[in-house]
């Protein structure tokens, strides 16, 4: 077995192979850029070698460097993790002929899948499903027109070395096909370094669902069950499952057949992902291969007992897999939720900034894990992905799984930046998610608009002005110990006090809060919660039982009042003693100021395009400038008839949030 192995990668991914390599008794060594110096997976390894500046070019995807520090370290085995050269057949050709092992697949199996053209092209020798459309590379926007009406609209363009969401673009007409097909030749170009686009037919209804192979150097190849990837985002997927609610198993062991049928024709040694579109009849058509560990893979561990990590390692040291397909069982069901750091009430943006504040919450066996690379005080950078962490829970049943979810969710308090978190616990309370009626367009159709405010309204407002009267009491109680007053030693004590939820045309709700030993009483417009909780003033986590149900909530304190978050919902809410409510109605409400007539910069990126200048008069819908942020092009557009009267930035300039761009009247 290897004594020592180099993670050619960085953040949770390398975290989560060091765990394994330790657990193993193998050393580890991390390298990083200098933008990373500091990070967790420097930290966690024995040795770590520094390989370039911040951007990824310079750094992390520079061959040279990291062959230097393979030998300056003496490692004998390289892990690529996901993305940087994972998928680079250069890099395990440089690796063989230095005669290191890759930890990952042949160069020869990273060659053929990694082009998705010639992919589809084996995938149909190999006796594969695979979607209608033209394989051939396309460049002109008026071929790409003619090709998508040969083939029926709707259609996807995809950047053929693309993966990630990236250099994805799906069109519905000839304007689309034109705009796209330029769109995916540019993030193809930027992300890949290489603008080869091809065009497929877009199968409606889908849900994309892929399957787990494993193979060894001995000509053994296994499924080790689905992954329901269907909840995704501009082709980026944001929770993953397993095992499907969808696959019965007659299509769960075709699809698996096939999936090894594949691997086999290209011999394939170690993880690897097949990826099938599936329509609403259950008929499934290749995608691709990613030859690689994928970032959902967890939920494959949590439902097979097996350590994905552990078996890519020893299968490169030359051991044969140590089960077959007999032995492969799935037993309950994992979830995992993608933690980035973006904006939901912002169209998704991409969000930077230091996590001022960082407490995930407490792993639990198999019922709840954390894979991250940050700890608080750490730089989420515009350089890399914004992926923060993974939550993964697991449970007996696919709603035992969700609803550990939801519970850890709500204990993950991050602050610093703008997260999804919201956004994922109302994923998980949707019951269209909960019955498992989804496709990949579900985030498209329920949340056309993003986390838009009355998404955030309480369904259970109550509740909310419960627990913030609880606060309240309880910091009343210690300024009255801090002052000196005397607290009464009475066991049961009544407060009266008025709750005000929200910020404009707030709505008044009067409780009454008593103590009873160690549990409050709350009175709130004829209804009665009991809430026993040892909180104390400045933890930001409310945990208690109310109505001997566990119930966290996150605090944060706004004003004269406190901003809740729970189960998805979020709402300021101010507790005060009732006799002084008169003088809250008074209180005026200052409006945000109007910035209709500006584009402003919806996050940090750079601004490579203006679409506009000044006296053009535009009409709603028109594209008006795109911004690059984490290698993702995002056009800004017209949402009216206007006039451009003032361009306040230039192509190529760097913006920062809110930033003004372009004037109107």
């Amino acid at each position: 077995m290897f004594k020592k192995i180099l993670i050619a990668n960085r953040g949770e991914i390398a975290c989560r192979v060091i765990k394994t390599a330790r657990k193993m008794g193998i050393a580890t060594v991390a390298i990083y850029s200098e933008a990373d110096a500091d990070a967790l997976h420097v930290k966690m390894a024995d040795e770590a070698v520094c390989v370039g500046p911040a951007p990824s070019a310079e750094s992390y995807l520079v061959i040279d460097n990291i062959l230097a520090a393979i030998r300056q370290t003496g490692a004998e085995a390289v892990h690529p993790g996901y993305g940087f050269l994972s998928e680079n057949r250069h890099f395990a050709a440089a690796l063989k002929k230095e005669g290191v092992a890759f930890i990952g697949p042949p160069e020869g199996a990273i060659q053929a899948m990694g082009d998705k053209i010639e992919s589809k092209k084996i995938a149909e020798a190999a006796g594969v499903n695979t979607v209608p459309g033209h394989l051939k590379a396309v460049s002109d926007p008026e071929e790409a027109v003619q090709i998508s009406n040969d083939i029926g609209y709707p259609v996807m363009l995809k950047a053929s070395a693309g993966g990630g969401g990236k250099g994805m673009r799906l069109a519905w007409n000839d304007d689309e096909a034109r705009e796209g097909l330029v769109s995916a030749m540019n993030e193809g170009r930027n992300s890949f370094g290489d603008d080869r686009v091809f065009i497929e037919k877009f199968i409606e209804e889908p849900r994309h669902i892929e399957i787990q192979v494993m193979a060894d150097s001995h000509g053994n190849a296994i499924y080790l069950g689905e992954r329901e990837c269907s909840i995704q985002r501009r082709h980026q997927k944001v929770l993953e499952e397993a095992p499907s609610p969808f696959l019965d198993e007659e299509t769960r062991a075709a699809m698996g057949e096939q999936a090894v049928q594949l691997a086999k024709q290209v011999d394939y040694c170690s993880a690897g992902t097949v990826e099938f579109i599936v329509d609403k009849d259950r008929n499934f058509y290749f995608l691709e291969m990613n030859t690689r560990l994928q970032v959902e893979h967890p939920v494959t561990e949590l439902v097979t007992g097996q350590d994905l990590v552990e078996l890519m390692i020893r299968v490169a040291d030359g051991e044969k897999l140590p089960l077959a397909q007999k032995d492969v069982t799935l037993t309950g069901w994992a979830l995992e939720a993608r933690l980035y750091a973006e904006d939901p009430e912002r169209g998704f943006l991409p969000s930077t900034g230091r996590l001022v504040d960082y407490l995930p919450p407490e792993e639990k066996d198999n019922e709840v894990r954390v894979d991250t690379g940050v700890v608080e005080g750490a730089e989420i950078s515009m350089f890399y992905d914004p992926m923060i962490a993974k939550l993964i829970t697991y449970g007996d049943s696919r709603e035992q799984a969700i609803d550990n979810m939801r519970e850890a969710l709500d204990r993950y308090y991050v602050r610093g930046l703008s997260t999804n978190l919201a956004f994922l616990a109302q994923l998980c309370r949707h019951e269209r998610f909960r019955s498992g009626a989804m496709t990949t367009n579900f985030i498209a159709e329920e949340y056309p608009d993003g986390l838009t405010p009355e998404l955030l309204v309480p369904e259970d407002p109550k509740l909310f002005a419960a627990i913030a009267a609880v606060i309240q009491s309880r910091v009343d109680e210690e300024d009255g110990n801090i002052s000196g007053r005397i607290t009464p030693a009475a066991p049961l004590r009544a407060t009266e006090y008025s709750a005000f939820l929200g910020d404009q045309d707030r709505p008044e709700l009067e409780l009454v809060v008593n103590r009873v030993e160690d549990r409050d009483r709350i009175e709130v417009e004829g209804r009665v919660i009991e809430v026993s909780s040892g909180w104390k003033p400045g933890e930001g986590l409310f945990r208690g039982l109310v109505d001997d149900r566990k119930v966290v909530m996150q605090i944060d304190r706004h004003d004269s009042g406190v901003i809740l978050t729970h189960d998805g919902a979020r709402t300021r809410v101010q507790v005060v003693p009732k006799r002084l409510a008169h003088l809250v109605r008074l209180m005026p409400y200052k409006a945000p100021p109007d910035m209709s007539k500006f584009l402003i910069s919806p996050m940090p990126g750079l601004l490579v395009k203006l679409s506009v200048a000044e006296g053009d008069q535009v009409k709603a819908g028109a594209e008006l400038a795109v911004i690059e942020a984490m290698k993702m092009e995002n056009v800004m557009r017209a949402s009216q008839d206007c006039v451009v009267t003032k361009l306040h930035a230039n192509t190529g300039e760097s913006l920062v949030v809110d930033q003004k761009i372009i004037e109107f009247e």
